[in-house]
């Protein structure tokens, strides 16, 4: 597969076109080839060589600076908002020492051996999904399976029953654009803020009862903890249990589209992939780097640093351009095709450095299990798309609002 979409010039380039949003990698490429370090008019920086990616989310210089820059953007009163509120305690935007006595706790239920131990459970999730459509030749493919398959996961691991379920019904449209490097719109923010309002009070609904009644998951380990005095507070309590359900699925919800795309838009792929299910570990790796389900990640100057030649002044926020990264013709041979076969792959996808994603294996696990019981239950499954793929109006997580799938 390849996108051979015609070169925009660095005067067309606006991350927040509708044709950016479509297809972001023609700009990537003449953002790399023309000023691959760049400030930009909003006042931040966008880096886009892998070399210079990786080389950024591993350096200590950088950190995250989450509410130094929320501040200076919106003033301090944007903390009275729900949404940001219980951002500014989610160990995603912390430093260390906060970062690294929370991402010690949440690890506990990360492990390799516990991942892995859920691939029968998935399977079992999978074969749920595919049993209810499997007799009516057709789905979407993102409402009816690659959108309920990793919220049950991490409901699951989180223990939220599966009554409670519905009421988290693709809160990723407000969220989505709370992490985007540009304002939201007042609608928007509302929208977050009424999420994230119902968000916290069924969780502290639930820290209550695992408090009485102790159960084996991920809830019952973060509120034992925090009476086992790792200063975990009821605030980052709250916003972590928040960024793990969010980040749980949202991002596995694109992997799976954005990959079943990439394979179904090559016919020789999706066959050879079907011929040899030995290759859907390596091809998870290439859906990842092909069309990643983050195409950013932002860190802050605590000092003045070089990066590709170009001085980062202290306190300058740089936006670290995964899906730009990940493209990189200095680090992947003819970047812009699929090749489910491809060496040495190692995407940009997960992030690096001390914010390296803590539930990367989980989603390659739930993408390995799902790919290879497709393949073998929908042998012939195939695009039932009449025009472009509807995409999500978001930048940060890039992701397919609706698939449609016929069989």
């Amino acid at each position: 597969m390849n996108d051979q979409s015609p070169q925009p010039s660095p005067g067309m380039f606006n991350p927040f076109s509708p044709e950016f949003l479509r297809n972001p990698y023609p700009s990537f490429h003449m953002l790399r080839s023309t000023q691959p370090t760049m400030k930009t008019p909003m006042g931040f920086w966008v880096a886009t060589r892998y070399e210079d990616v990786a080389s950024i989310l591993k350096d200590r210089r950088f950190g995250k600076g989450f509410e130094q820059r929320t501040i200076q953007r919106y003033g301090e009163e944007v903390f009275r908002h729900p949404a940001y509120a219980s951002m500014r305690h989610w160990m995603l935007v912390q430093d260390p020492p906060d970062h690294t006595r929370l991402r010690g706790l949440v690890s506990k239920a990360f492990t390799a051996k516990r991942i892995e131990g859920l691939r029968p459970q998935i399977r079992t999730l999978v074969d749920e999904l595919l049993d209810r459509v499997e007799g009516k030749g057709a789905m979407d493919f993102i409402r009816q399976f690659a959108y309920p398959l990793p919220l049950n996961v991490i409901c699951d691991m989180l223990g939220i029953v599966r009554e409670d379920r519905d009421r988290f019904e693709f809160g990723g449209k407000a969220t989505g654009r709370l992490i985007d490097p540009t304002p939201m719109s007042e609608e928007e923010l509302q929208a977050a803020n009424d999420s994230f309002t119902q968000w916290e009070a069924y969780f502290r609904e639930m820290f209550g009862e695992r408090r009485k009644n102790p159960k084996d998951d991920l809830t019952t380990v973060l509120v034992q903890a925090e009476e086992d005095g790792d200063r975990l507070s009821e605030k980052e309590l709250v916003g972590n249990m928040i960024l793990l359900f969010g980040a749980g699925h949202e991002t596995t919800v694109n992997l799976l589209g954005n990959g079943m795309l990439a394979l179904l838009s090559d016919r020789e792929q999706f066959e050879r992939l079907k011929a040899e299910p030995d290759l859907v570990p390596g091809a998870v790796d290439e859906m990842l780097r092909y069309d990643s389900s983050v195409q950013m990640t932002g860190r802050c100057a605590m000092e003045d640093v070089e990066v590709g030649g170009v001085t980062i002044p202290q306190g300058d926020h740089v936006l670290c351009l995964l899906g730009a990264a990940n493209r990189d013709p200095d680090r992947f041979e003819d970047p812009d095709s699929f090749r489910i076969d491809r060496k040495d792959v190692r995407p940009m996808s997960f992030g690096g450095g001390i914010h390296h994603c803590i539930g990367a294996q989980l989603a390659r696990v739930e993408a390995d299990v799902a790919f290879r019981t497709i393949l073998e239950r929908l042998p012939d499954l195939r695009l039932d798309l009449d025009g472009e793929p509807d995409w999500r109006p978001t930048f940060t997580l890039r992701g397919l609002m609706s698939l449609p799938v016929k069989w």
